[in-house]
């Protein structure tokens, strides 16, 4: 445990913001898998809704670096090959 104020005050922070960063990533990668499943069962219309979702917020995870930027690129560009594969 910290002894100065301000580390304290640190601490508090950064647990925050892990929990923070934690959320963010699980939707996306809950996003993921809804676009998956949806790809899986052909419904393409319902696919393209939540790979818009994916995209914001995969772009927004790599703006505040809780994914890396190339990683949130692979995942909608996966995504988009995923729905392009669906007739």
């Amino acid at each position: 445990m910290p002894n100065k104020h301000a580390a304290i005050k640190d601490l508090r922070k950064n647990e925050r913001r892990g929990a923070r960063n934690l959320r963010m990533k699980i939707h996306v990668k809950a996003l993921a898998k809804q676009v998956k499943d949806l790809v899986k069962d052909g419904k393409k219309k319902e696919a393209l809704e939540a790979s818009q979702k994916l995209q914001q917020a995969a772009a927004k995870a790599a703006k505040n670096h809780v994914l890396h930027f190339n990683k949130s690129r692979r995942i909608i560009s996966t995504s988009a090959k995923l729905i392009a594969s669906v007739k």
